[in-house]
């Protein structure tokens, strides 16, 4: 048990609505709740649907609520004021314990000159290169694998069959999911007497403290220099950074987004899945790109652009709008046309 809904209300910061002595057990979305549940509504439509489903009670923010709604209650309710932020901190209470060190399975490869911090975790397979540096409490999972000098800071996770190539550095509290690879070479040819020639990539790549990288998600290493990633920025599965990108602070990168080489990300921005970016280019801090979207040329900071190729939203709404109505225009022409 979760314990009670006035327990759970007092601990996120929120107020119980009807019963607060109902026993939560679960936290779970509506379509797989049951008696026992709390269940969660971050819109008016998903409230309607928590209030109807089999969910005992509801996890809801206090904007959603009205005296009429509140007057007729059909479930008990926790009001917060954000519901997502409190969804958070309940999920953390059934959060997998960490692996703690200090740990080194029999299996883990550590070469003698890599310096390895107190208290870190080193699982079966893992591989620790010539002059790498591992912080303190760091956890490297089961196969994961850290190149010759690179840096790893404290706290940071490594998921099992994550690689930081030679020379990378990660951040503090960096969390790498698996498959993902940070460093690998920067796509960079020369078309020489009919065949390319491989162009060497001889930078590294750099990450901040906070970030987040997800599984299967490549990170190139920079041809010179550095690919950089700010901190606190989280980069879904899949995505593609190109080498000599530049990513800012607490950006947001969703699933299968593609950076090509050298573009420029400010602060704050947020990309929809499966975005593409055609390099050499920069966006400004605090912008949005929508999903699906081409930017083939800049952004503005705090613009939301959108489309193939990526225009200001508003602009693409309404391009949309002129396509759906193309049919009835042509229709309207050849019935001109006949008469």
């Amino acid at each position: 048990m979760l314990g009670t809904l006035g327990q759970l209300a007092q601990r996120l910061g929120g107020r119980a609505i009807g019963d607060d002595t109902f026993e939560v057990s679960r936290v779970a979305a509506i379509d797989d709740a049951d008696s026992q549940t709390l269940t969660f509504a971050t819109t008016p439509a998903y409230l309607e649907e928590a209030l109807k489903s089999r969910a005992g009670a509801v996890l809801v923010e206090e904007a959603l609520l009205s005296p009429e709604l509140t007057g007729q209650l059909r479930k008990p309710l926790v009001a917060v004021p954000n519901a997502r932020v409190a969804l958070a901190a309940l999920l953390h209470t059934f959060e997998r314990p960490r692996k703690t060190g200090p740990f080194r399975h029999p299996s883990a490869c550590v070469e003698g000159d890599a310096v390895v911090g107190p208290d870190v975790y080193i699982g079966p397979n893992a591989v620790v290169s010539a002059g790498a540096r591992i912080g303190a409490r760091t956890v490297l999972e089961a196969g994961s694998y850290v190149g010759a000098q690179a840096t790893i800071g404290a706290d940071a996770l490594l998921h099992p069959h994550s690689a930081v190539l030679d020379g990378c550095t990660v951040g503090d509290r960096a969390i790498l999911h698996s498959g993902s690879v940070i460093g690998s070479d920067g796509f960079g040819y020369v078309f020489i007497d009919g065949k390319f020639e491989n162009i060497p990539q001889v930078g590294n790549v750099s990450i901040g403290n906070d970030v987040e990288i997800g599984a299967n998600t490549c990170v190139d290493r920079a041809q010179t220099g550095s690919t950089q990633i700010g901190d606190g920025t989280k980069i879904d599965n899949l995505c593609q950074i190109g080498h000599n990108c530049r990513i800012g602070k607490h950006c947001g990168i969703a699933a299968q987004a593609g950076l090509a080489g050298s573009t420029i990300l400010g602060d704050y921005v947020l990309v929809g899945g499966k975005a593409g970016f055609s390099g050499h280019l920069t966006v400004g801090s605090r912008a949005k790109i929508g999903g699906g979207s081409q930017v083939w040329k800049d952004v503005p900071e705090g613009a939301f652009y959108s489309g193939v190729p990526a225009r200001p939203h508003e602009q693409q709404m309404r391009r949309e709008v002129m396509i759906r109505n193309l049919a009835k225009l042509v229709a309207r022409v050849d019935a001109l046309e006949k008469r």
